[in-house]
C-alpha cells in the first residue's frame, strides 16, 4: 500500500523544515507491506511494517532514535473460534497485539478512526490522550474478546511497553513516551442492534496505565539522551464511550460516528520533578463524524468530522506550546485544539476489474482540515489549516 500525497499549508512552515520544502510537499506516505489472513482454520495475522516519511522540524540532538522512517506498525495474531449456548451463538477468541484497539471491528478507536489517509508531513496538534497518543509498536499485549448472539462484545486485555532495545530494533523512536510500568489493562464493551437496513453500534472501552516519565536531562558523552527516568509514575485514566449509527440506502450508505474520551492524569512524577503546575489534570478528546457513500458500490465518498482536545490550565506542562508563527513566541497555558476536516474520495475501479486487476486498486481523495484552536493559540491557528491531495493505492 502507497499513499502519495501533495500537502499545502495556509502559510509556509518556519524553517528548517527537514527534508522537504517548508509548503507543497510531495511525499510517498506512508508505504506499507502486510501479511494478512488465515495461518490454520482458527488462527489468523494481520501484520503491517510501514515507511511513514518525516515529519517538519530536525530530529532532536538529544535523540538518536527520532530519525527512524521504517517501523513495525499495526499487528494482530489471533485465536478465533465458535461455540452454541443453549442455541445463542458465541465467536471468541485470543488476541495478541500492538496497539490497544487495533482489534476493534469498529472505526469509532483510535487505531482505524477517520481520517483514515492523512498527511504525514503536516503539522498537527502536540497533546492526546494517552491511548491516542500510543500507537502501534511502543507496547505488546494480550486479550481474550467475545461476540455474543452478533449483539454483544466483551474484551480485556493486558499491556506492558516493548523493552527499550526491542522498539529501538523494530524502528519505534523509544522516547516517543514513556515506559509502562506493570501490565495496563484495557477493557472493551459493545451492543450493536440492527433492523432492517439500521445498525447501531453504542458502546465504552478505556485502559489505565502507571508510566515511567524520561528524564531528559540525562545525556551520554555525545549529548545523546539515555534511557533513564524521574522518580515516581504518572498514572493515566482513560474512558471512553463511542457510537456508530449506518443506514443502507438503495444506492447510498450513510454512516455516523462519535467519540468521546475523558483522561484523568494523576501526575505523581511529572509534578514532583516540577513538570507540571497541578499534581492532577484532565483531558477530553471528542470526534464527530458523518460519511455519505454514494453511487455505483459507494464509489464517491463525501466526509466530514469535527474534532475537538481540551484539557486543564497548567502553565507549565503546556508551556512548550508555542505556535512557530507567533513572533512573540508567547507560551500557552492548555493545550485545547478544535476545527474541522473534510474529505472527499473516488474509487474508480469498486464494481469494475481496474486495468492491472488485483496489482493495482486506487482511491483519489482531496481533504481540507480547518483550525479554530491549535495547541492552544487562537490568533495563529489557521496558518496550520492543511489540504492534503492523495492517492491511495494498494497491491
Amino acid at each position: 500500500m502507497a499513499v502519495v500525497g501533495l500537502t499545502h499549508t495556509q502559510s509556509s512552515q518556519i524553517a528548517p523544515c527537514g527534508p522537504y520544502p517548508c509548503n507543497d510537499q510531495v511525499a510517498a506516505a506512508p508505504v506499507s507491506l502486510f501479511y494478512a489472513g488465515a495461518i490454520t482454520d482458527h488462527i489468523g495475522a494481520f501484520a503491517q511494517v510501514t515507511y511513514s516519511g518525516a515529519a517538519f522540524g530536525v530530529p532532536s540532538a538529544t535523540d538518536p532514535y527520532a530519525t527512524f522512517q521504517w517501523s513495525w506498525d499495526n499487528t494482530d495474531v489471533r485465536y478465533a473460534n465458535t461455540f452454541n449456548i443453549g442455541g445463542t451463538e458465541v465467536i471468541f477468541g485470543i488476541t495478541a497485539n500492538n496497539n490497544p484497539s487495533v482489534q476493534d471491528p469498529w472505526n469509532t478507536t483510535p487505531a482505524w478512526r477517520f481520517p483514515f489517509s492523512a498527511s504525514t508531513t503536516a503539522p498537527g496538534p502536540a497533546t492526546s490522550t494517552f491511548i491516542e497518543a500510543l500507537g502501534p509498536g511502543h507496547v505488546a499485549g494480550v486479550g481474550a474478546y467475545a461476540f455474543i448472539n452478533d449483539f454483544l462484545y466483551l474484551e480485556l486485555s493486558g499491556y506492558r511497553s516493548v523493552g527499550f532495545k526491542t522498539q529501538t530494533k523494530l524502528g519505534i523512536d523509544p522516547f516517543g513516551i514513556g515506559m509502562i510500568d506493570g501490565i495496563a489493562p484495557y477493557w472493551r464493551i459493545a451492543i450493536e442492534p440492527h433492523w432492517g437496513n439500521h445498525w447501531l453500534m453504542l458502546g465504552a472501552y478505556g485502559i489505565q496505565a502507571n508510566v515511567r516519565q524520561w528524564d531528559t536531562t540525562q545525556l551520554d558523552g555525545n549529548g545523546f539522551q539515555i534511557p533513564a527516568s524521574i522518580p515516581f509514575t504518572d498514572r493515566y485514566t482513560d474512558t471512553a464511550f463511542d457510537a456508530q449509527y449506518q443506514y443502507r440506502g438503495e444506492n447510498y450508505w450513510l454512516t455516523l460516528r462519535g467519540t468521546w474520551i475523558h483522561e484523568f492524569m494523576k501526575l505523581d512524577a511529572t509534578f514532583n520533578n516540577g513538570g507540571s503546575s497541578n499534581p492532577s489534570n484532565t483531558l477530553d478528546t471528542l470526534r464527530l463524524d458523518a460519511s455519505i457513500a454514494y453511487g455505483n458500490d459507494n464509489r464517491i465518498v463525501f466526509t466530514t468530522q469535527y474534532f475537538s482536545t481540551k484539557g486543564s490550565t497548567d502553565p507549565i506542562l503546556y508551556g512548550g506550546l508555542v505556535s512557530q508563527f507567533d513572533p512573540n513566541a508567547t507560551a500557552q497555558t492548555d493545550p485545547n485544539s478544535n476545527g474541522f476536516i473534510f474529505d472527499l474520495s473516488y474509487i474508480p475501479y469498486i464494481s469494475k476489474h481496474s486495468p492491472g486487476w488485483p496489482w493495482a486498486n486506487a482511491r483519489i481523495g482531496l481533504q481540507y482540515t480547518y483550525y479554530n484552536r491549535f495547541d492552544g493559540d487562537t490568533m495563529y491557528a489557521h496558518n496550520n489549516n492543511t489540504l492534503f491531495a492523495y492517492l491511495w493505492l494498494a497491491m
